[in-house]
């Protein structure tokens, strides 16, 4: 019976399954051996990720579309609208307050009230349009209705606290009414902060300066302000939230929030410092990349303070696309407290199991620090071996071949699992209890049980044989534009790993050759990458280091060959003699050395990635010479052959020999 399963959405409560080292190695084992570097393959586990782990991509995909739900949601102008529509407000108020005044006032004094309104209606009469122009000329009214003021007041208030805001965050909790006092505390703050950057343009050192200004204007900063530089970030920030929500205002209400920020700044002490703050910062630091522009196309309607906490959001989540973007390569430049406040918990939790990659590998003992860098151990490298094994073994457990056993027995050196009764001239391989138990059938219960040479029962044997193998891998140009070098060598890791595993008795080599050939060691399997720009495919230097590599053992001896093409180099004097299409005569020097290995009694088996004409002509002279044999192969399918190729070549080596 199943078991029963409850999902919900996610809360942060829940806990992901802490990382499995096999599981993540063998998310890498692809690349690793297609490019041979542990390092690149990190990063681009940490960019894509695996079926376990998602990557870096898929925060990237979220933040995007949270950000597109933002844009497509709000009509940034309406921020304007909202400012035009609260001071038409106050101009209502004061209106409807007149009204009320000339209804409530006593005759006598009735007639001065309504000259006095008739002139105030013509100065509302003559109110701009415009943001700018509505502020200008509603501080210099004098009001009837003191409600109307009041709401001027407490609006004039809000928007040059907002404005300030975009500069120095610790206003709005700092100052609870924007008086002239507090004006000229601003005032005097950014002047000291300019004598300050001054002094640091002029290369004087500024330590002292720092905390005798934070001391006194740090309650209008954040609190984890603890350098000059980090200041200045702030500042930069906060300028760049302004400055993209003019840019992302359409034209008209750009202008017009400008003008009224204009007259909300009325000190034209504070602005001047301001503007020098200003050119101080473009000198110090770059200009901001965060001054960007969003295309708003939404319908919601925002006021100017809304507006203000969806730039401070909408950077934030450029400054973490810009960390994801680079994460691969500096995983810990990503903000996990930011992707936490943007994205939720579950962010944080992906992000601290990325991190963990390393620190689980090396635990399990699969990588090692070496100078800085992370490399595959002996043990990496077996396991890696055991993947590769697997995934081509899973394919032959669909064609029924089973665990490779065969039915074996007769005179050998082994001794089976199968029981006969002894004969003269057998190993004398006894099995204790079948031939206590037949001496006790024979005649029956009693001490001293009497043993007769009719009651000894023997194990069977069978022969066992070694194999010496090479596996030479084509590492020309070519392998690596076809995609086939990748199968290739996992074939050749996972070899190595079936005969460590299986057949310890016997040999592997493993040689690539391309314009040269040379010994590769396993150990070094998984960090090999191809060279673009070699070219050539000397099999006839193959073969004679294949050969050299053979001549130190005895029994049976075979080379597997997989390529895509025919011998276009051989060896002259030394020296490499390339031409494509291949010469006559490295043709014949290659068939020279395959006479050699034929006279050595080295069985050639190659492997075909590709079916062009000069290969199969080629291939077909090396079998009639060497009588091995030859596929055509595709490389999804190359592994799947030579390893099954292996285990019944041993396997009719040992029937054969068996008696």
């Amino acid at each position: 019976m199943g078991g029963r399963f409850r999902y919900s959405r996610w809360d942060g409560s829940q806990h992901l399954d802490d990382l499995d080292a096999d599981a993540v190695l063998e998310s890498l084992s692809d690349d690793l051996m297609s490019y041979g570097d542990l390092s690149a393959a990190l990063q681009r586990l940490y960019r894509w990720g695996s079926d376990d782990l998602p990557g870096l991509e898929q925060l990237l995909r979220e933040l995007r579309e949270r950000r597109e739900q933002e844009l497509s949601r709000y009509d940034l102008d309406s921020a304007v609208e909202d400012i035009r529509q609260r001071l038409q407000d106050v101009i209502d108020t004061e209106r409807a307050g007149m009204d009320r005044k000339l209804q409530e006032a006593p005759p006598e004094g009735k007639r001065v009230l309504e000259r006095m309104a008739r002139q105030r209606r013509k100065q509302l009469d003559r109110v701009p349009e415009d943001l700018g122009g509505r502020v200008k000329a509603l501080r210099n009214y004098e009001f009837m209705d003191e409600e109307a003021r009041q709401k001027f007041e407490e609006l004039l208030q809000q928007l040059q606290q907002q404005v300030l805001n975009q500069m120095f965050q610790g206003m709005k909790q700092s100052i609870q009414s924007m008086t002239q006092q507090d004006v000229s505390t601003v005032r005097e703050m950014v002047r000291d902060l300019n004598r300050m950057l001054e002094q640091r343009r002029q290369g004087q050192d500024t330590s002292a300066q720092f905390r005798d200004f934070m001391s006194k204007y740090g309650h209008m900063f954040p609190p984890d302000i603890q350098t000059l530089d980090q200041l200045l970030e702030h500042l930069q920030r906060q300028m760049a939230q302004m400055q993209s929500l003019l840019r992302s205002l359409s034209p008209e209400a750009r202008a017009e929030l400008r003008r009224m920020m204009d007259e909300l700044l009325q000190d034209d002490s504070l602005r001047l410092e301001l503007a020098r703050l200003a050119a101080l910062m473009q000198q110090t630091m770059p200009p901001s990349e965060l001054t960007e522009r969003y295309p708003f196309f939404g319908d919601d309607p925002l006021s100017l303070q809304q507006a203000m906490g969806l730039m401070e959001r909408l950077q934030a989540m450029d400054r973490l696309e810009s960390q994801l973007e680079r994460g691969s390569f500096r995983l810990d430049d990503v903000d996990r407290g930011l992707a936490e406040q943007l994205l939720g918990p579950q962010a944080r939790q992906q992000l601290d199991r990325m991190r963990q990659v390393a620190d689980v590998l090396e635990k399990a003992g699969y990588v090692e620090r070496r100078d800085r860098r992370l490399e595959l151990t002996p043990r990496g490298m077996r396991r890696i071996g055991q993947g590769a094994l697997r995934d081509i073994f899973d394919q032959l457990k669909k064609a029924r071949i089973g665990q490779h056993r065969i039915a074996s027995g007769g005179l050998g050196t082994d001794a089976s699992e199968e029981l006969k009764v002894y004969e003269y001239g057998d190993p004398f391989l006894l099995d204790m209890k079948e031939t206590l138990f037949n001496s006790l059938e024979r005649q029956g219960s009693g001490v001293p049980v009497k043993i007769q040479p009719e009651d000894f029962t023997v194990h069977r044997t069978e022969h066992s044989t070694q194999a010496s193998t090479v596996l030479m891998i084509d590492m020309s140009r070519s392998m690596f534009l076809r995609g086939c070098f990748l199968a290739a060598k996992k074939v050749a890791i996972a070899l190595d790993s079936l005969i460590r595993s299986q057949f310890p008795r016997d040999s592997l080599y493993v040689v690539g050759f391309s314009n040269h050939a040379v010994e590769l060691k396993p150990r070094s399997l998984p960090g090999i990458a191809l060279n673009d720009y070699v070219y050539g495919t000397n099999m006839q230097h193959g073969l004679q280091v294949a050969r050299a590599l053979l001549a130190k053992h005895r029994g049976n001896r075979q080379i597997i060959m997989v390529t895509d093409g025919e011998p276009t180099a051989h060896l002259d004097n030394g020296r490499v003699f390339f031409q494509y299409p291949p010469a006559f005569r490295t043709i014949q020097e290659t068939l020279k050395e395959v006479r050699r290995c034929t006279r050595d009694r080295i069985v050639i088996n190659t492997f075909m990635l590709e079916r062009g004409p000069y290969l199969t002509d080629f291939v077909n002279q090396l079998t009639r010479i060497n009588r091995g044999r030859a596929f055509f192969v595709s490389p999804e399918r190359l592994g799947q052959y030579i390893l099954v190729d292996y285990v019944s070549g041993r396997q009719r080596r040992r029937t054969a020999r068996a008696s």
